[in-house]
């Protein structure tokens, strides 16, 4: 999730998974503690957008996909309970277990701030990969035309992408250009400048 996690006091996850259901803030919740979620920014929304839409289009009718209101909840390698709202999510086949949450997601994006990058990038990391279903991790800056792809067939293994690359996302069957996704925001991320650019190491 991209938004800037709170710390709140400790409640039971039943209780908060009840709770969550009629609140005006959102929050997440990792091992006993909730954490209230703050807003995101135009350029985050925007990349989320553009990259949720292309997922969408590629999508079988039997899937869906999601941007930030449908938790995925699972167990830690402790087997404590965590619930996050993904940026993106997407899922295949029936809802089996609660219409306001998911368990079994293909594959899930966060898009970086400065405020979430340890906790997407180690936290979030640690506990998505724990999920049996997810097949792929997508980490997408925001700062600069970056993403970071984790795949459960290569062990979570980095893989890099950048601007003059093109992203597969095996998950959901979608071959997009990494340029593409900040098309709508190419002066905020650098890409106003000629093609192709370097890549950082």
């Amino acid at each position: 999730m991209v938004m800037q996690a709170l710390k709140q006091t400790y409640i039971p996850f039943d209780d908060y998974l009840e709770g969550e259901r009629d609140v005006d803030t959102r929050s997440e919740y990792v091992e006993g503690e909730i954490y209230a979620m703050a807003g995101a920014s135009e350029t985050h929304n925007t990349i989320a957008h553009t990259l949720g839409s292309a997922i969408d289009n590629a999508l079988k009718d039997t899937c869906r996909v999601w941007q930030s209101d449908m938790k995925v909840i699972g167990k830690t390698r402790d087997n404590k309970p965590f619930s996050y709202y993904p940026d993106i999510m997407a899922a295949c086949g029936e809802n089996t277990d609660d219409p306001y949450y998911r368990t079994n997601p293909i594959l899930i994006v966060e898009v970086l701030s400065g405020s979430t990058k340890r906790v997407d990038l180690k936290e979030k990391f640690d506990n998505y990969t724990q999920i049996p279903t997810l097949l792929e991790y997508v980490v997408v800056s925001q700062e600069t035309p970056y993403l970071r792809v984790y795949r459960r067939r290569t062990h979570w293994q980095l893989e890099s992408y950048y601007a003059e690359d093109t992203l597969m996302l095996e998950s959901v069957g979608l071959e997009i250009a990494v340029h593409h996704i900040y098309r709508r925001v190419r002066r905020e991320v650098g890409l106003d400048v000629p093609f192709p650019m370097q890549k950082n190491g």
